[in-house]
């Protein structure tokens, strides 16, 4: 029995000195939600001041990363002007952290241009598409109207053939923009979080 209380000792030691270790890295990864949850106020609220609130935790590394990181999750691919207005406030908020520095505004400004330039492409990539289908379509229409004696108007989007080339077309662009944005992000969390 005395070696089973050891044994029990043995493992109840070990353990606190796990917590001890572990200590800082709970440390850290409280920082680091408090960062997001810093991140997470200031895109919801538009009053919010987010350099005075930075300002006296910036030497706080898990902190900063974590309220980084938030941010630059918003910053993605838009497909639609929420995402892009999203993308836009994460921006604000990075550029606030960095104190306005020409590099980081830059980089922002960059990044914004990559993203438009993705919802400018991706708008006519999509009708370059519909136009190559409404001949097509035109043709379809015709068909079912002499079969049915019916006229009726086909979207060109509803075709198999066309949502199978949109996926495709769509992967390309998000492939291409998106090894840009991501080479962006990098060096904005390089800047900011170190």
């Amino acid at each position: 029995m005395a070696e089973i209380k050891s044994t029990i000792d043995l493992v109840m030691e070990r353990l606190a000195r796990m917590d001890l270790d572990d200590a800082p890295d709970m440390d850290e990864e409280k920082q680091a939600k408090e960062g997001m949850r810093l991140a997470a106020e200031f895109l919801r609220e538009p009053a919010f001041d987010l350099a005075s609130a930075v300002e006296e935790r910036r030497a706080e590394r898990p902190f900063l990363r974590g309220l980084v990181d938030a941010l630059l999750r918003n910053v993605v691919l838009p497909r639609d002007d929420q995402q892009q207005t999203n993308a836009r406030r994460a921006m604000e908020g990075l550029l606030a952290i960095g104190g306005q520095a020409g590099d980081l505004a830059g980089a922002c400004a960059d990044l914004q241009n990559i993203l438009q330039r993705y919802l400018d492409h991706r708008k006519q990539l999509r009708q370059q598409l519909e136009d190559a289908f409404a001949g097509q379509m035109a043709q379809l229409e015709m068909a079912v109207a002499q079969e049915t004696g019916m006229h009726t108007r086909l979207d060109p989007s509803q075709h198999p053939k066309f949502q199978e080339e949109w996926q495709r077309l769509v992967g390309e662009l998000d492939d291409q923009y998106g090894r840009a944005v991501d080479q962006y992000k990098d060096l904005i969390r390089e800047r900011l979080a170190g």
